[in-house]
């Protein structure tokens, strides 16, 4: 990813935002936290967007609650207080939120809804998992739905439902299919994209707020992009 790409984070897209909760829409190429590249994180960029609107003094506590690939883009949850914190993360735990990831995969000949049952196994050296279709050696089972939302003319456009967290789960288990995900020379993509980034995004997340009590549903716009655009419509 290049380093460049990161400078246009500056300001954030808020999706929701009160006194417990953060929820931002992260561009891609955008770490959630910082590693050792040295590259601005997006947990940095909204503690100064928290700092610098509310004008507060000292330090700004955030909490990360979850966290998405760099090259993919979506719905991000931060907590703004350590009591919210502990109950998200119970909450993502417990698998008791819902998210639904789309993503633009190579290919026209996709069942229209399936299933995709596999046995993973992560390679931390290559930062890769792999899928197997029965059970391996040092795997986890990784379950998801899918339904084709449009097929365009080299592309098709996925609605994806996931049943476990594994890394890399839904970029393996496409992969597995021949169904790479566009952009994603890692798991078998014809071509990377323009700007590294990949064609895989967190659109939906909806939880139980950590101190209303009430459900939140929150939708993240696809990037701006031709190939989005076509397949839902610009500015969707």
């Amino acid at each position: 990813m290049k380093k460049n790409s990161i400078k246009a984070t500056q300001s954030l897209d808020v999706l929701y935002e009160d006194n417990h909760l953060l929820i931002v829409n992260k561009p891609p190429g955008v770490l959630i936290q910082g590693d050792k590249t040295g590259d601005l994180p997006l947990v940095d960029i909204a503690k100064k967007y928290i700092k610098e609107k509310y004008n507060k003094p000292g330090d700004v506590f955030l909490g990360v609650v979850h966290r998405l690939d760099r090259p993919t883009s979506g719905a991000v949850v931060f907590a703004r207080t350590s009591k919210a914190l502990i109950r998200l993360n119970e909450q993502f735990k417990r698998r008791e939120t819902q998210k639904l990831y789309w993503a633009m995969v190579e290919g026209t000949d996709l069942p229209k809804e399936t299933r995709l049952t596999h046995w993973m196994v992560r390679n931390t050296k290559q930062n890769k998992s792999y899928a197997y279709a029965k059970k391996v050696a040092n795997s986890k089972e990784a379950i998801l739905d899918f339904k084709c939302l449009k097929t365009l003319e080299r592309y098709s456009c996925l609605e994806i439902n996931l049943h476990t967290g594994r890394h890399h789960q839904i970029r393996a288990q496409l992969a597995a299919l021949g169904y790479s995900i566009k952009g994603d020379l890692k798991y078998g993509a014809s071509r990377s994209n323009a700007n590294g980034s990949i064609h895989l995004h967190a659109r939906k997340l909806s939880l139980m707020h950590p101190v209303k009590k009430e459900v939140i549903s929150i939708t993240a716009p696809t990037p701006k992009d031709a190939l989005w655009n076509a397949c839902v419509g610009e500015g969707s």
